[in-house]
């Protein structure tokens, strides 16, 4: 018995110093890693601050999302973490701003002799206005050289109430505003499914500073419906004259 455990003493006082080795390189390779990934993340921070200073915040973003998703806990993130909150903020609203303004297209054609200018939308969702289905609802602002200035809504099928045919109304609401009745009317032609909403001045105001437009219109076979158009990003510049 005592020559066994004698034994097992030797065997595992040789082991020792095996261990000890190897619990050495462990600590030194992990030393190693953390140094790795501290100067990685120094790097990342580097670039960060770099696209801040250029004022490039949808760069900044990125480069922080990096950081931040690869080195959270590193010295280089906890020093820019609070600039890295405000370019985060600034590079949402970026992004945010070039979505809505793509949601808008422009046209410029020549008509007689002048130039006919439109600027159209899409509603943020299809809507079903006859039972067939959703299908897309259009608002367009236009400025015809001969008819003037116009708005109005353009469904793909289905039709507007047969009361617009004469006069019937429509109800926009902007934001959180109060929501306002529009006059608005469906033109007898059979070319286009088409609703003129008859103040297109005071619509297009509306559209100032604004962020959302809702506009409850009285369909043919289902009643009202609401078309929600995201308007933040139109470019008024495209309509000169309107403003």
């Amino acid at each position: 018995m005592k020559i066994r455990w004698a034994a097992a003493l030797l065997l595992s006082l040789a082991l020792l110093p095996g261990c000890k080795d190897r619990e050495a390189e462990a600590a030194a390779q992990a030393a190693a890693q953390a140094a790795a990934d501290e100067q990685a993340a120094a790097e990342a921070a580097k670039a960060f601050e770099a696209a801040v200073a250029d004022g490039n915040w949808a760069l900044a973003k990125a480069q922080g999302d990096l950081l931040f998703a690869r080195w959270p806990t590193s010295d280089a993130a906890e020093r820019v973490r609070a600039a890295y909150e405000e370019a985060k903020a600034k590079g949402d609203a970026e992004v945010e701003a070039r979505r809505v303004e793509a949601l808008w297209t422009y046209q410029s054609q020549p008509v007689g002799r002048g130039q006919q200018l439109s600027a159209a939308i899409y509603a943020k969702e299809e809507l079903d206005v006859d039972g067939s289905g959703r299908k897309p609802v259009r608002l367009i602002f236009r400025d015809h050289p001969d008819w003037g200035r116009s708005s109005y809504l353009v469904l793909q099928a289905g039709d507007f109430a047969k009361a617009c045919y004469g006069k019937c109304s429509v109800t926009v609401t902007i934001d959180d505003a109060p929501p306002r009745k529009m006059a608005a009317n469906r033109p007898k032609t059979d070319e286009a499914i088409a609703m003129f909403i008859d103040d297109e001045k005071a619509l297009w105001r509306l559209t100032k500073d604004a962020k959302v437009m809702r506009i409850e219109f009285p369909t043919r076979d289902l009643g009202n419906r609401i078309a929600v158009f995201e308007v933040g990003g139109l470019d008024r510049a495209r309509l000169p004259k309107w403003d």
